[in-house]
């Protein structure tokens, strides 16, 4: 998860939704991505889509059932389909997405796991958020 605040930071700095993603595969980081949305204006390049993308042509592979996302936020409706439809092993993500509950579909043996390092993912949305509003 620290790999992802990294990337989340990444977006920080260009203006972006501080939020970042990490693919891992046999313990090693394989992809990364960071949010793109402003920088290439284009509404479906989150994290996580980002991470995918480099994920899947790392490996060759579109499917990545033997991988790890670790990503600082929960992923949103989309960025869950895409994770279906890549079968990805596992999901391991930072804050909870409370603001947006829609519902999210992931593969049956896609693995969740929610919270981690929560406090740090959340603080860095929140500040960044607070110089928007």
């Amino acid at each position: 998860m620290r790999a992802a605040i990294k990337e989340a930071h990444l977006a920080l700095d260009k203006g972006e939704i501080p939020i970042g993603a990490v693919v891992v595969a046999m313990g090693q980081i394989i992809a990364k991505g960071h949010n793109l949305t402003q920088t290439l204006t284009d509404t479906t390049a989150h994290a996580e889509m980002q991470a995918i993308t480099a994920a899947s042509g790392h490996l060759g592979n579109k499917y990545l059932n033997q991988c790890i996302l670790y990503v600082t936020l929960e992923p949103c409706a989309m960025c869950a389909g895409a994770l279906y439809w890549s079968q990805m092993g596992e999901v391991v993500f930072g804050a909870y997405e409370i603001k947006h509950q829609h519902p999210k579909t992931y593969h049956p043996k896609t693995k969740l796991l929610g919270g981690v390092l929560e406090s740090e993912c959340g603080e860095l949305l929140q500040r960044f958020f607070k110089t928007k509003r």
